[in-house]
């Protein structure tokens, strides 16, 4: 598949990464946006750390899609090459993922982080109150947030994911599965991995209720 660009015909990985001087400031301001938020995450844990008797965020982890992934992206969707439509149309560039041990925490989470008023909220999707189809259960958000270079002010959209430990766990799981069959997963093992999600599931609503009766009894 050929992909039109102003800088000329782009049709594969080799010709992509030519433009290494564009991408690599390009991307640099996705490792940025990614700061910008794990920094408001850091705040936040320290502070629950420090001043609070609980802590909701277990662990943190971040990426930024390889060149590869996004050149992958943008054969499978059509998109042009320039960089103001990458921009606009991969929008999972530059993901966070915060891990929280109680359902309710991913709501609190994710309450702290959308009220600071230099981030801005794209877009919400609900899946722990709308589960997908394979019972997987996470809050997924698309935010903006700016960064600020040498020359300008740039919006970087980051994805935000949080989820408790249960289901990071059956995620992680997921993945290596389907990495494993490469999609062609076997009937029997997808009804497995779905009954997986109930369980997990309902271990964090176990969880939760156990974890009110504590706060209850203190």
């Amino acid at each position: 598949m050929t992909i039109s660009s102003p800088l000329g015909e782009i049709s594969s990985l080799e010709e992509f990464h030519a433009l290494s001087g564009q991408l690599t400031r390009f991307l640099m301001e996705y490792k940025f946006g990614i700061d910008e938020v794990t920094t408001k995450i850091s705040i936040l844990q320290e502070e629950f750390a420090h001043l609070h008797d609980y802590n909701p965020i277990e662990h943190v982890l971040s990426r930024v899609k390889s060149p590869e992934s996004i050149f992958d992206k943008m054969q499978r969707r059509g998109v042009p090459s320039t960089l103001e439509d990458i921009r606009e149309q991969i929008t999972d560039i530059a993901g966070v993922r915060v891990t929280c041990s109680f359902t309710s925490d991913v709501y609190r989470v994710f309450d702290l982080l959308s009220g600071q008023p230099d981030l801005k909220v794209v877009q919400v999707e609900d899946y722990i109150v709308d589960p997908k189809p394979n019972g997987y259960r996470s809050l997924h958000a698309l935010v903006e947030i700016p960064v600020h270079l040498s020359d300008r002010v740039v919006q970087v959209t980051v994805e935000l994911q949080i989820r408790t430990v249960a289901m990071d766990f059956w995620a992680s799981l997921e993945h290596k599965i389907y990495y494993k069959y490469r999609t062609a997963v076997p009937t029997e093992l997808l009804r497995e991995l779905k009954d997986a999600a109930e369980t997990a599931a309902s271990l964090d609503a176990q969880m939760e209720r156990l974890h009110g009766a504590a706060k209850d009894q203190a």
